[in-house]
Parts: C-alpha cells; structure tokens; sequence
C-alpha cells in the first residue's frame, strides 16, 4: 500500500509487529530517521525534504499511534517510543543515523540517546515539551492537566485537529492532500489515544531531565520564538543541561519545520555537514528573522 504525492511516496512494513507508516528518499552515505509531529503525520516533512534529501537518505516515520501507524498503548510515553526509535533504526539497517524529532519526538529521541550511548550520531529536537516543572500553553496544557481523556471522547477530532493547525500555522499554506492526512490520521479514537503521550509528561519529563546531563550524543534544538504551545523555555531548559547541544530560536510559532521550512532545512543540513561533530554548550541566541491533490482517508 502506498500513498503518492509530488515529494513523499509512503508504505507500509510490519517493525515489532506493529503496521507502521514510512517513507524513503534515495540512499546515501549518511542516514536520518524523521520522526513525525503531533497532530501531524510524516507529510509534515514535504516542505524540508528535498533540502534534506540532498544530504542524507531520508527514513520519514509516523510513530506508532500517530499519522497512519498502528498504535501499542505501552509505546505511549517518551522513554518507550524513544525504545522503538532504536528499534526503527535496527529495521531500517540504519548505523548510527541522525533522527530529526521535533514536537512529540523530541522526548523519544533524548530517550533513545540517554539509553544507548553511541547509537545515533546525532539529534534536532525542539517544540516539543521537555521542561520541569513543566512549561506548557494553550491545548497541549489543557490536555495535560485534564482530569482524565473521557471528556474528549465525545468531541469531534477532525475539529480539534483542524484547530490546532488553524490556530499555530502562522504562514505556511497546508497543500489539501496534507490537511486532510492530518486529519484522517486521528480520526475515531485516535486522537484521544494518542493523548496518552503528552498525559505522560508530569512522570517521565522528570526522568529525563535527570539524564540530559549524561547524554553525549549532540544535539541541534530548535524552537519557535512565538511558540505559544511549547515556549522556548523548553529549549532553552534542554541547552542548559546537554553537554554537547547548540540553540536556534527562530522567527515563528509552533510550527518551525512548516512555517520557516527554509530556515528549518538549513539549520539541520548545516548541523548534518559538520555543525555536530563541534557542538558545544553554545550560549543561547536571540531569535532572528526566517524565511518561510486533495486525498481522502483509506
């Protein structure tokens, strides 16, 4: 099974017996996993790929439970995902591939670095939540603090979704054919299942912020100077604590990979070429200026 665009062609492979969605760009010598934002899917990757594509081979995912990937309710927090994104690796053949995680893949990816030292070459992190004591805003901290998931059952996830994207793309024209990936990848009860994730952040934020001072790998975080969702405090709280990571905080809101996707590329091609292998706890910069076929679900 596939699924075609101009850019991103997806399948489907069966990884620790669980159906998940990918794609693939054209091999080269160095490899990057691309982990998929939340509500997003993978497609939230067309508008950086062909820049990446030019230098490194491309594994695009949506993490299990997200985009169009089968869910397992026990990968449903950071530090397990962040198990599976090795995992992933292992499937792909991929030695020691650099993982782009923004959003939900942030903490999957600081995981997966924290338990197997060497593993991956590098990380780029970012809008994703990471402080603690947690540093959250708008719907995300709703749906963190909510007393339970029940109360969401009941709401329709196509519009909750559509809100989200409606609310935090600042710029950035979503193509139709992604909008409605979107929002076909969370329909019936996957929205609220996924909610489980970020329900885990008050027990497991702790956790990981207690490894970050022994993570080696280096990592590249990005945030958006007017992320309302995740404030830059959570990139911020990450650089203060990783011993190799650098810090760009760029001019745009949540969205960084979509709504300054040239910025986005170049940040990450220029790490990918070189920028990691000197990374240092570099001091942290003021925010600057960036640059900026219908489907239906199966």
């Amino acid at each position: 099974m596939h699924w075609s665009s101009r850019l991103i062609e997806t399948r489907f492979r069966t990884i620790d017996g669980l159906c998940i969605r990918f794609a693939e760009s054209e091999d080269r010598d160095d490899h990057a996993l691309l982990l998929s934002p939340w509500p997003e899917s993978l497609f939230a990757f067309e508008p950086t790929w062909l820049r990446l594509a030019e230098r490194a081979h491309l594994v695009a995912i949506d993490l299990p439970g997200f985009g169009r990937s089968q869910r397992r309710d026990a990968l449903l927090s950071p530090r397990m995902m962040g198990e599976f994104v090795i995992r992933l690796a292992d499937a792909f053949g991929l030695e020691k591939p650099h993982v782009v995680g923004p959003d939900i893949g942030t903490g999957a990816s600081l995981f997966a670095a924290a338990l197997y030292p060497g593993r991956l070459r590098s990380l780029v992190v970012g809008s994703g939540g990471a402080a603690f004591p947690l540093h959250l805003g708008g719907a995300l901290k709703d749906l963190v603090e909510a007393p339970d998931v029940e109360g969401y059952r009941s709401a329709d996830p196509r519009q909750i979704v559509a809100a989200a994207l409606t609310d935090d793309i600042e710029r950035y024209v979503l193509p139709d054919y992604v909008r409605e990936d979107y929002l076909c990848s969370y329909e019936g009860d996957r929205f609220v299942e996924s909610m489980r994730y970020v329900r885990t952040y008050p027990t497991e934020l702790p956790i990981l912020r207690d490894l970050l001072p022994e993570i080696q790998t280096p990592v590249q975080i990005i945030a958006g100077g007017r992320d309302t969702v995740v404030p830059p405090v959570n990139g911020e709280f990450l650089h203060e604590r990783l011993p190799k990571s650098k810090l760009d905080i760029i001019d745009a809101g949540h969205f960084t990979w979509e709504d300054a996707a040239d910025e986005y590329a170049a940040l990450v091609t220029s790490w990918w070429v070189g920028g990691y292998a000197t990374a240092g706890n570099m001091s942290t910069p003021q925010p600057r200026l960036g640059v900026a076929d219908g489907g239906r679900c199966a």
